[in-house]
């Protein structure tokens, strides 16, 4: 199968859609299921999160949920390949860490998915943090001063 390289602006939208396309592949072959015992997909799971089912056991949270597992999981295993003896003379596996970086990025990307982003919300939600974070840094952000009030607009 050979996957055509999209324009520069189109790869987010693309991994997006990749992932879509995985994640209903993973749905189908294990035979999941949406509350109405109809297929599951990441379409229904958005629709969900656009109609406000936020409860703890509707699909959004069930599924954050679980795709928060699995990065934390992805991240444990990338924190395995890295080392942390500065005197040893050992080299790390940048092709595997390479590959444990890109699965956290397929969970993530399904998580952004079940929160409701696409990838126009997704930088638009970055470019807003992306400057609170540099306003932070230029009013010598400390924990003394932490609060959450230059987030409240980002959305």
């Amino acid at each position: 199968m050979s996957i055509e390289k999209p324009a520069g602006n189109d790869m987010l939208k693309r991994i997006f859609r990749m992932q879509t396309e995985l994640n209903d592949y993973v749905f189908s072959k294990n035979n999941l299921k949406d509350p109405s015992g109809n297929p599951l997909t990441m379409d229904t799971i958005y629709a969900d999160v656009s109609g406000g089912a936020l409860k703890v056991n509707d699909l959004p949270n069930t599924w954050l949920s679980n795709y928060s597992r699995a990065m934390r999981e992805e991240i444990l295993e990338l924190d395995e390949e890295l080392l942390w003896k500065w005197w040893s003379k050992d080299e790390i596996d940048i092709q595997n860490i390479r590959v444990e970086l890109i699965d956290i990025l397929h969970f993530l990307v399904s998580a952004m998915i079940c929160s409701g982003l696409t990838p126009e919300k997704v930088y638009d939600i970055y470019s807003q943090k992306h400057a609170v974070n540099l306003s932070r840094q230029d009013s010598g952000y400390s924990m003394a001063m932490k609060n959450e009030e230059d987030n409240r607009n980002i959305g």
